[in-house]
């Protein structure tokens, strides 16, 4: 007897339905075709033993289980529950009343036949309501974030033997969407932080316009504190760009779902291939998983020089392209980088009060750590200076911080239906047109701290995003003024002379 029934396969950041077959017939032998991965082939153990452990008998007629299209590969153990149950019912052990063919049905099975959660629910349920499936069934653990998609009926399970029950007639509750964290609450704010006002605004610039930013201060300075506090200034996510970051974590194999923008500090220890993403099949990386959050990378001189090479493309075009041999998958990377550095190996140059102790030359080799290409990708340039111990936290909080750079954000959208940081050669002429007076500071910038043209682009959105933090529709010799002065590593006598 011939049964199909549908399952999913992710690929990349989204899915692929899977028709898997299972036909019982004359013969013996178990066969399994259609490029599964060991962790598939390995699934007829699980589920004979699933099967002799639920009460019912493993066929010994042939069993052949075609899962198509047979030119992509399967992997994982997710396939454990369709299978199953395409036995069950190919070897008529089991009447449904409800097709199975209305569902895509995943999950990988316990030898006692309770089920483990899986990757890409989110994902898969798209894919699912986008093709008119009735419902999905699959682990409890991942139904709630299957059940954000809409016009999906979502059947989280705790056991084979409840998706058995209700294929044959037994009603099963569905799953309601999933709750998340508030996107206004956080553990940490911007007013326990004391004194750094200038640091304070830079980052609030950086947030508004979506900027990159890099912090350069000696130790102990309170450059990671600042750095952990960006996420509280920065607006809430939308229920599109929700739908994103969970599809990705979903990937992931991250549970749960957040209504908070990532934050992601990978150590510096870290690979390219963990940074951008990759392995075997490829997996979103850090800057992936960052999407629509901020990258924060501590100790930016101390990555590897290929690791922050590639992160150069991905900066510009948001997304990173990872070519195979047969494949070429495209996982989203619209992050915010923050980064933070010493300005020297002893970490005292420039400091107020302690000398620093490195050999003439030794800063300026320590900054080429990081290429030029790569710093001038980074809009704002922002020196920390240590804070007396005794001062006040003062300052505004976080909520204060974050309401004006959400009317910023507001005003960015209406224009051009992206952050100032994103904007294109022909927006950029459209919007950040300056005065006589204004290009003649701009170009005397230029000229004195020997700024390359990508260097200019990014002053001028600097310029237009404090422009709309300022409420004003076009940009002053102010505005500028105050853009210009976040380049602090294109200062020629930075690095050059030593204490």
């Amino acid at each position: 007897m011939l049964i199909k029934i549908f399952g999913s396969a992710v690929h990349g950041v989204e899915a692929i339905t899977i028709t898997i077959e299972v036909n019982v017939g004359q013969g013996t032998k178990f066969c399994l075709v259609g490029l599964p991965d060991n962790a598939v082939k390995e699934s007829e153990y699980r589920i004979e033993t699933v099967i002799k452990n639920t009460g019912f008998k493993m066929p010994r007629l042939r069993t052949v289980v075609n899962m198509a299209p047979a030119d992509i590969r399967k992997v994982g153990a997710a396939y454990d529950l369709p299978i199953a149950i395409g036995i069950l019912a190919a070897s008529r052990q089991i009447h449904y009343t409800l097709p199975p063919e209305q569902f895509v049905i995943m999950g990988e099975l316990s030898l006692d036949g309770t089920l483990r959660p899986i990757r890409g629910a989110l994902p898969m349920a798209l894919q699912a309501a986008k093709e008119g499936f009735k419902g999905m069934i699959l682990p409890i653990q991942n139904a709630s974030e299957a059940a954000m998609v809409n016009n999906l009926e979502v059947y989280g399970v705790r056991h084979i033997n409840e998706v058995l029950a209700f294929l044959t007639g037994t009603p099963l509750q569905t799953t309601s969407p999933g709750s998340y964290a508030s996107p206004h609450h956080f553990d940490i704010d911007l007013s326990e932080v004391k004194g750094q006002q200038p640091v304070k605004r830079a980052l609030e610039i950086a947030a508004a316009g979506g900027h990159n930013i890099i912090l350069i201060g000696p130790p102990g300075a309170g450059k990671t504190m600042l750095a952990r506090r960006l996420p509280t200034i920065l607006p809430p996510l939308n229920v599109e760009e929700i739908l994103e970051t969970t599809k990705i974590h979903s990937v992931a194999g991250k549970l749960g779902v957040t209504g908070q923008r990532p934050f992601r500090a990978p150590h510096h220890t870290i690979s390219d291939v963990a940074l951008v993403g990759g392995g075997n099949p490829p997996q979103p990386g850090e800057i992936s998983l960052a999407h629509n959050g901020v990258l924060f990378l501590d100790e930016f001189p101390e990555y590897k020089r290929s690791v922050l090479e590639v992160l150069r493309q991905p900066m510009e075009e948001r997304k990173v392209t990872i070519s195979r041999a047969r494949i070429a998958l495209d996982f989203p990377a619209g992050f915010m980088l923050i980064a933070s550095m010493n300005p020297c190996p002893c970490g005292y140059f420039n400091h107020p009060e302690k000398n620093c102790t490195c050999a003439p030359g030794v800063v300026q080799k320590y900054l080429n750590r990081v290429s030029g290409p790569l710093m001038d990708r980074i809009d704002l340039h922002v020196e920390v200076t240590p804070v007396s111990p005794a001062a006040a936290a003062t300052g505004e909080s976080s909520q204060m911080v974050r309401e004006r750079v959400m009317i910023a954000r507001a005003i960015q959208m209406a224009r051009s239906g992206r952050c100032n940081a994103q904007m294109n050669i022909r927006e950029m002429r459209d919007h950040c047109a300056l005065e006589a007076t204004s290009r003649q500071l701009l170009a005397s910038a230029m000229n004195h701290l020997h700024l390359s043209a990508r260097a200019y682009d990014r002053i001028l959105k600097i310029s237009r995003t404090i422009a709309d933090l300022s409420g004003s529709g076009h940009i002053t010799a102010e505005h500028l003024a105050e853009a210009i002065q976040f380049r602090t590593l294109d200062r020629e006598e930075w690095g050059r002379f030593q204490c």
